[in-house]
């Protein structure tokens, strides 16, 4: 017998998504929810101070096993007169979660933010808001 969806769900986390030595930032969980504060899932965001790599990934708790489009994105800045953005971001049709998302972190300040759509035709698209630039490494 297969175990139910919301099992194998259970047993993601951030930190088996991004991989070994990846610790979540603190402050970092941020809510996935719709224009009605219906909320779809969480974004999260880890960092590896080994590497000095930071990862994004968003993990659903509504439609779970159900494949709906997500999404995962993670913007950098340096920093100095001549600071620039640069990010990663991907985004499918999943049944549990989206990631990893990386990018390097180290000496930068990072933006994320994660999307999840509803179920269905006419489905309320759910968004976390962008983190303001933060958790510089």
């Amino acid at each position: 017998m297969a175990a139910p969806a919301y099992a194998a769900a259970a047993a993601v986390t951030p930190e088996r998504v991004c991989g070994s030595g990846f610790a979540r930032v603190p402050q970092s969980k941020q809510a996935v929810q719709t224009p009605g504060k219906r909320v779809l899932g969480h974004v999260y965001l880890l960092y590896n101070r080994r590497t000095g790599a930071a990862c994004v990934t968003t993990i659903k708790t509504s439609n779970v096993g159900t494949p709906t489009f997500v999404m995962a994105t993670i913007t950098t800045q340096t920093r100095g007169p001549r600071s620039r953005a640069s990010g990663e971001n991907e985004g499918r049709s999943v049944k549990h979660y989206l990631g990893p998302v990386k990018t390097y972190g180290k000496g930068r300040c990072v933006k994320y933010m994660g999307t999840i759509h509803g179920k269905g035709r006419g489905a309320e698209a759910a968004k976390s808001a962008w983190k303001s630039w933060g958790a510089c490494g």
